[in-house]
């Protein structure tokens, strides 16, 4: 957290120590907002309109009202990735109902909401773990009944990668009624053959971004789809795996559980979907 960081706060770019939120904010108290994340590869948001759209379908969700166009959120990213000087990495993007005297009902609806952005550098094209693979762990899945809405209320999702921290891998699937439902931080992905299967669709799970585009792609080059519920035991005889989220693109998996995933290595048709998505983006040659 360099002191020469910049961040948006209602309004401002500020240096980060510059940026308070007040301790009335609801976001604070009751975790009452939304949040997004976009990619940034040489400096270039990825997929973001698809992001843009899901923080607006968001926000309606909970009734916070939307406060910039696209055309504004886009120059306010932007804003942010050149002052910062951001060439790979992540904008992370939160809208919160605003500051008011706590009360579990909402505030007056001239309250102006919180909005607030920074930048994460990170290695997402060149990621190490992508070459080499990652290993996942499962958890239950305990989290409320609107998973489709991209809120801030994380708890759960802290506890599952918690869970994977102590476990010494990079990921945990959340597991509901013997099926998994989704990454605690990403879209959840088998390959039987040459079919690729992942959850469809429904308040269960967050409709992800990086999810729909690796299903166009992979449509594109021929492969089969195939939006179903799949079990535990599905995924560890499957032979691939992979999970999707714009912080990772497309990251094989080669162990579920200890159990091993095909041969033990990122599988030829997960490379070939991470090649496809990285090109898409518009990854420097190697």
């Amino acid at each position: 957290m360099s002191q020469a960081r910049i961040v948006y706060l209602n309004g401002e770019f500020l240096p980060f120590e510059a940026a308070k939120v007040s301790v009335m904010d609801r976001g604070f108290l009751f975790a009452d907002g939304i949040y997004e994340v976009s990619a940034v590869l040489n400096k270039t948001l990825v997929d973001n309109e698809a992001h843009l759209a899901r923080l607006d379908r968001s926000l309606g969700e909970i009734g916070i009202r939307n406060p910039h166009t696209q055309e504004e959120w886009v120059g306010l990213q932007e804003g942010l990735v050149q002052r910062n000087g951001l060439t790979e990495g992540l904008v992370y993007m939160q809208v919160t109902r605003g500051v008011f005297e706590r009360d579990f009902a909402f505030p007056p609806q001239d309250t102006a909401p919180t909005v607030m952005m920074f930048t994460q550098a990170k290695a997402i094209a060149n990621n190490p773990l992508a070459e080499r693979g990652a290993k996942v762990v499962t958890v239950p899945d305990i989290r409320w009944k609107r998973r489709d809405i991209k809120s801030v209320a994380l708890l759960a999702q802290v506890l599952a990668k918690q869970e994977a921290a102590k476990a010494g891998v990079a990921e945990a699937w959340m597991v509901e009624d013997g099926y998994v439902t989704e990454g605690s931080s990403s879209t959840a992905f088998i390959i039987s053959g040459t079919t690729i299967v992942t959850r469809p669709l429904s308040t269960a799970l967050l409709p992800g971004i990086t999810r729909l585009s690796v299903m166009r792609l992979a449509r594109e080059e021929g492969l089969r789809v195939e939006e179903r519920l799949f079990s535990v035991a599905e995924a560890t005889a499957a032979d691939e795996a992979f999970y999707t989220s714009a912080s990772s693109f497309v990251m094989p998996v080669v162990a579920i559980d200890g159990k091993t995933i095909g041969g033990g290595e990122p599988g030829r048709l997960t490379r070939r979907l991470r090649g496809l998505y990285l090109d898409m983006a518009g990854a420097p040659a190697a």
